[in-house]
């Protein structure tokens, strides 16, 4: 049985979806993108619906980001403050969710530190269960919002050349944005400290691994830089930030490396001055600030699938 026949009526992960899937759901987005820029209503098509966010790690734009999708479909939503919720008095995730099942819930949007909490709640839950990030393990959203920007901005992205820059081994957002760019067609580089970027992952479809930031960048049409973990830092595994800043931080000097074209992108929070300088993250070849505005629109077409999928 494959892992999405496992999971039909959540999202927790990329893996498990086909090309058409994906695309259906960056259509969808792109929709709601065209009726925010539009000024045009949205379709209350979650107007039954009460949608829960837990977040045991914190996010701001990532909740907020959701809240505000899941209200411009007319839901109702719970935001919990994790810090005061009966998990913090010994109820478990699992007890938690049961409990707010009860009362109606819906759709739980979910960030946890365990990898492998989403699916884990995905087996044992009624409701549809959304994944906000959980461990080293996913992604799956920021994966798509990642794929809807790149595909508004060059249109069909079979062929086109995506640079990732950073922790690799231990990034959800490397992991799940591998799966879905490789899934559109696209090709991949992966470069960074030889420690975060195992050659193993030259065996996935369409990858290549670069030694130098310098070489893994030349033709490509976009480059995202990877938020560097202190704790890498105190493990031994990166250098401090100004030493990764010489290496693989992406400033004016090596922007001047891509073609004319190319973008880049960040999923944010950035370590201005690290991996990526101010001039850069906000200069006019930049796509950060639309991968945070394109994100309300790609969680609003993963919240209407998850609904329809459980109404199914």
């Amino acid at each position: 049985m494959t892992e999405k026949k496992l999971f039909p009526q959540h999202f927790t992960q990329i893996k498990g979806l086909d090309r058409k899937e994906v695309e259906t759901l960056l259509d969808r987005a792109s929709f709601f993108a065209d009726c925010a820029n539009d000024k045009k209503a949205f379709p209350q098509s979650l107007a039954k619906e009460t949608v829960a966010t837990l977040f045991f790690e914190n996010s701001t734009r990532t909740r907020a980001s959701f809240e505000l999708a899941a209200k411009r479909l007319g839901a109702t939503v719970l935001n919990l403050d994790i810090s005061t919720s009966s998990t913090s008095k010994g109820e478990t995730l699992l007890d938690t969710l049961h409990t707010l099942e009860a009362m109606d819930v819906s759709l739980f949007v979910v960030r946890h530190k365990e990898t492998g909490t989403a699916n884990f709640l995905a087996e044992k839950a009624h409701s549809g269960i959304i994944n906000a990030g959980d461990g080293n393990h996913a992604h799956p959203t920021q994966a798509l919002l990642d794929a809807l920007t790149l595909r508004r901005h060059f249109g069909d992205l079979e062929g086109r050349t995506v640079t990732i820059c950073g922790d690799i081994a231990h990034s959800r957002v490397a992991g799940s944005d591998i799966e879905i760019f490789s899934l559109l067609g696209m090709q991949i580089h992966l470069t960074g400290p030889k420690e975060l970027v195992p050659e193993t992952l030259a065996d996935r479809p369409n990858v290549k691994i670069f030694r130098e930031m310098d070489e893994a960048i030349k033709d490509v049409d976009a480059v995202i830089c990877l938020r560097v973990q202190r704790e890498r830092m105190k493990e031994g595994l990166v250098a401090d930030g100004d030493a990764y800043a010489k290496l693989w931080g992406l400033d004016d000097q090596r922007l001047a490396l891509l073609p004319q074209h190319a973008v880049v992108m960040h999923p944010g929070p950035a370590n201005r001055g690290v991996e990526i300088t101010s001039s850069v993250a906000d200069g006019p070849r930049s796509l950060i600030r639309e991968q945070v505005r394109l994100g309300v629109s790609a969680r609003m077409s993963i919240l209407e699938h998850v609904a329809q999928m459980r109404n199914a």
